[in-house]
């Protein structure tokens, strides 16, 4: 997979996490170059999951 179906697959994610999630912003799912752990922290914080639950949630979509 290159960049380019990365950046792809995680806009289709995000999307799908912010329909199952209401309460998620842009900025909770956002997520820069080596940031993907400070992501998981602010989504384990506010949907109260831990990151393992996050992982298969988001696996799952």
């Amino acid at each position: 997979m290159n960049t380019t179906e990365g950046i792809g697959n995680w806009v289709k994610t995000k999307g799908k996490l912010k329909q199952k999630f209401a309460l998620l912003t842009d900025e909770d799912l956002l997520l820069a170059e080596g940031k993907k752990e400070e992501m998981l922290g602010r989504l384990q914080i506010k949907l109260g999951k831990t990151k393992e639950e996050l992982q298969k949630i988001i696996a799952a979509l």
